[in-house]
């Protein structure tokens, strides 16, 4: 134990340390938590305050208070604490040595070596700040790590790929390039900004508040009211980070300020796509940066194998679309994107220690758990769209939310059916539960449903819906999600979908009575029109011909169905899908295409029978 270094994450927001221990690396902490909020300050009466003690005077005394000293390393800019100035290593030399006493007691020795974290486009000047605090804390910086390589020491794959290290924090943005392989990690390039960050998204939020407050009582809270700015500020906090689990919040605050002896309060509601509006610009800019870094490393969106998110702030649903859409690749975020930076960091540390360390071991949902919903396929309304709540590979334990509708007015039951699985038709993947919630509150207009779905540890699932206007609930509780499913379990779905597509190959399917949907919409007019279109008598020949050949090649298929191989057994369940499609649309082109598929397809099947 005498050689151990441990990893710190000197972050904007909050800060971590890590060390192996008990085999492994760890986070470590107090008895509240692992995350430190990196702010310090000092009391009316002189007591020095780091952390959640300083975190909360904050709203009370902000004068006395210093959040976000991240953003001023390597200036000439002083802060106050009261009275007294400091500069911003002396502040992060304060939060460095609180981590320090929290290694140090989790451990149960003195810790003088830290690896140390910082943005991969610090410059010296910000580096040597971030030295010289931490000799100020009593620590010798052995090294002074990029953050995106920290982040891939994290991940640890050991063959060679190249990934994006997206890293969105709470003050500062940064993007990189890095090629990994086994130990070693080179950063081709990197493109940030050290003043964007969550910070800012709370600015834009607060100042939406701020904004409410006065429409709604003529009182403008950004002139002499510190202390309502502050808690305005907090909530804002608040009310983004639960927008990136949850649907929507209120925010609700009392007793902002008094006017004429009345307390004035303000209650609001943020949509998360209110939300988004709000920070998108922003998060443009970092795309913009996306394009500057892979521009520089010479490499294109198609030659990246992962990108990897860093930093509380990627946890906003936005972040991972807009990569998406930009990339094409899903963003891993398997491992917890506040504590990734520390973890590696600790990973490193470990190593210069003299300790083995492979990867960070994560626990993570193997499988993605959703509902099933009113939704469109082919055009035409289909009950059996399929909605994930909970993604594969999300870290656990963890509670997700989304919002879903009533199909009709006064609508009173609906059925909630949970599937394990990642395909988009519900009836591909394994139900794994399912329950009613009755006598809904009779409204002339569509009843908003949320859904909440918690996994933990112990792979039990717990599936909450709850009618948002009279807050009534009902929940199940499903034991053994995680667990593989059997063969029987995995024909059953199978059988289940066939048997709706021997049904309904030529039909149109009506909306349940208790279904839902995901977004509120007219689909009377959808229905009627898909009614319409079914119920037209072919009067080209060709059309009849075709259509013809199409229902018996379909047929055929599901003769074979139960002796094929199963990647033909999906890929025949996939035409006569696009074919039922083709046949409700009158699309010729493509029932032609998918027919001919699955005569090619059935030729070979029926050969080797």
């Amino acid at each position: 134990m005498s050689n151990l270094i441990v990893g710190i994450d000197l972050g904007t927001t909050n800060s971590e340390v890590a060390a192996f221990v008990d085999g492994r690396v760890r986070v470590l902490g107090s008895g509240k938590g692992n995350m430190l909020p990196s702010v310090v300050g000092v009391s009316p009466s002189g007591e020095l305050l780091v952390g959640e003690p300083a975190r909360n005077q904050l709203v009370l005394y902000p004068e006395r208070t210093v959040r976000s000293i991240k953003r001023k390393m390597g200036s000439n800019e002083t802060v106050s604490l009261g009275e007294r100035p400091f500069t911003p290593p002396e502040v992060s030399a304060l939060i460095l040595r609180e981590l320090a006493a929290w290694a140090s007691r989790s451990v149960r020795q003195q810790i003088d070596k830290a690896v140390i974290t910082v943005p991969a486009y610090f410059s010296d000047a910000q580096r040597q700040a971030t030295r010289e605090a931490a000799a100020l804390a009593g620590l010798d910086a052995i090294r002074i790590l990029n953050e995106p390589t920290a982040a891939s020491l994290a991940y640890g794959e050991g063959a060679r790929h190249t990934a994006m290290v997206y890293d969105l924090g709470g003050g500062t943005f940064d993007v990189s390039i890095v090629a990994l392989e086994g130990d070693i990690t080179e950063v081709l390039a990197s493109h940030g900004n050290n003043h964007l960050g969550g910070d800012d998204f709370n600015d834009l939020l607060a100042e939406h508040l701020l904004a409410a407050f006065q429409t709604q009582h003529g009182i403008d809270l950004r002139q002499a009211h510190s202390v309502a700015r502050a808690r305005l500020w907090w909530a804002a906090e608040e009310a983004k980070k639960r927008l990136s689990f949850e649907p929507e919040v209120t925010i609700r605050e009392e007793a902002l300020v008094t006017d004429k002896g009345k307390p004035l309060h303000l209650e609001l509601e943020i949509r998360r796509e209110q939300y988004e509006a709000m920070i998108r610009p922003l998060l443009e800019k970092t795309l913009e940066s996306v394009s500057k870094a892979l521009a520089d490393s010479r490499k294109s969106p198609g030659e990246l194998d992962a990108i990897l998110l860093v930093g509380g702030s990627t946890r906003t649903p936005l972040v991972s679309r807009l990569l998406h859409e930009r990339t094409g690749l899903m963003p891993r975020e398997e491992i917890h994107p506040d504590l990734c930076v520390a973890l590696g960091a600790g990973v490193l540390a470990s190593r210069l220690g003299g300790q083995e360390v492979e990867r960070v071991l994560v626990d993570v949902s193997p499988y993605s758990f959703g509902v099933s919903y009113l939704g469109e396929r082919g055009s035409v309304p289909y009950p059996h769209c399929y909605k994930p709540i909970i993604r594969r590979n999300s870290p656990l334990p963890l509670t997700r939310t989304e919002r879903f509708y009533t199909c009709f007015p006064f609508q009173e039951v609906v059925e909630i059916c949970v599937y394990e699985g990642e395909d988009e038709d519900a009836l591909r993947n394994i139900l794994v539960g399912n329950f009613k919630v009755k006598d809904l509150k009779k409204l002339p207009d569509l009843s908003e449903v949320l859904c909440r779905m918690s996994l933990d540890l112990d792979g039990i699932l717990h599936v909450t819906a709850v009618e948002k206007c009279t807050g009534k609930s009902k929940h199940i509780t499903i034991d053994r999600a995680l667990e593989k499913k059997s063969d029987a379990e995995i024909a059953e779905a199978r059988k289940r979908l066939e048997a709706l597509y021997s049904s309904r190959i030529l039909e149109d399917i009506e909306p349940e009575e208790n279904a839902w949907l995901e977004e509120p919409q007219d689909l009377n007019e959808e229905a009627e029109a898909g009614e319409a279109q079914n119920t037209m008598v072919p009067t080209d020949g060709v059309w009849a011909e075709v259509a013809g050949e199409a229902s018996e090649a379909v047929g055929r298929s599901r003769q074979w169905l139960e002796q094929m191989h199963e990647e033909d057994r999906d890929e025949v369940i996939g035409l006569n899908e696009k074919i039922e499609t083709a046949l409700t649309a009158k699309d010729q082109d493509t029932l032609n295409q998918a027919t001919k598929q699955l005569a090619e397809l059935l030729f070979f099947v029926e050969g080797k029978q």
